[in-house]
């Protein structure tokens, strides 16, 4: 393996939107991070999934496609 080609590997403190705070290793060069989602606020992680439902989208499939 050449010797000084590889990023330098360091320690990075993650700030999720949510207030979550966890330390993992990254070659991004910053000692912080932040992020929009982690595993502590994601909806597969927490299994509190929203629906949305903006115009009627729903209805309109149930309408077009439902059982006759």
């Amino acid at each position: 393996m050449k010797a000084d080609i590889h990023p330098a590997y360091a320690d990075v403190e993650v700030t999720c939107s949510c207030g979550s705070v966890f330390t993992t290793r990254s070659t991004l060069g910053k000692s912080d991070l932040h992020i929009d989602v982690c595993s502590s606020c994601h909806p597969f992680y927490t299994g509190k999934q929203k629906v949305l439902d903006t115009a009627g989208r729903v209805d309109k499939f149930r309408q077009k496609y439902g059982m006759k």
